[in-house]
Order: C-alpha cells, then sequence, then structure tokens
C-alpha cells in the first residue's frame, strides 16, 4: 500500500491568531478539502488543530501554526493518510498511483497555502513587514 504523505510550510505575514481562525471556521473545510470529512482531534488554539481524517482518504491532518519574529506565521501542514474504498475502508494502491495522488495532495496543499497568502496578506508587497494588527 502506497501511502500518501504530504509536508508543506510556507510563510505567511498574519498573526497566527488570524491563521487560526480561518482553520477554525468548520464551514470552511469543505472547500479546502472537499472530499475529506474531518473530525478535531487536537484543538491547539492559535497553534493549529489536528484532525482525524476518512472520506477519499483515512488518516490524519494537522495545521501547525508557528509564530514568526516579525508578526508572521509559517503554515505547517501535514497529511498522513491512505487511499479509501467507496465504503471509506483503505485500500491498497499501486505505486504509479500512489505516487500521483500524492503528488496531486501536494499541490493542493501548496495551492491551498497561496490562496490564503493572496487573500490575507492583502496585496503587501515582499518584503515588507505585517501589517499592523495582522
Amino acid at each position: 500500500m502506497v501511502s500518501v504523505d504530504v509536508v508543506d510550510e510556507t510563510y505567511l505575514a498574519v498573526s497566527p491568531r488570524i491563521m487560526a481562525a480561518v482553520f477554525a471556521d468548520r464551514n470552511a473545510w469543505c472547500g479546502l478539502w472537499p472530499d475529506l470529512r474531518l473530525e478535531v482531534f487536537a484543538d491547539r488554539g492559535d497553534e493549529g488543530l489536528r484532525w482525524t481524517v476518512t472520506g477519499a482518504l483515512v488518516g490524519s491532518m494537522e495545521v501547525w501554526l508557528e509564530p514568526v519574529a516579525g508578526g508572521g506565521t509559517m503554515l505547517h501542514y501535514f497529511l498522513r493518510a491512505d487511499p479509501a474504498d467507496r465504503t471509506g475502508t483503505p485500500r491498497p494502491a499501486g505505486r504509479r498511483r500512489g505516487e500521483r495522488e500524492a503528488a496531486r495532495r501536494q499541490r493542493a496543499a501548496k495551492r491551498m497555502a497561496l490562496t490564503l497568502k493572496r487573500h490575507l496578506e492583502g496585496g503587501r508587497p515582499p518584503g515588507e513587514p505585517p501589517p499592523a494588527g495582522s
């Protein structure tokens, strides 16, 4: 069985508090991960969330929000899961299919992070500090 193991890191020039509010919004989860069902098993407030994942994948997912000097946040994203069949049971994936799924999830993770970056930073030029209060 080939597992999906995604690790991604992206700097956002906003506070962990703002990032935590984005991920705390349960209604946003279906837009971020439409084929996954998430159940929180660790809510760490401004440090992020950990979920049990079911649906297209079975496993766990985490966002860790690390404060960065100057007011920004390093968004760490982890997804560790196995492909599932229509009943939600983990199913073996061949090497090629597993690698394609992992690559697809890696691209989706970076797309999510960069979309949040564009939205939350509001056009902040690169190299500029985070806006006050963000």
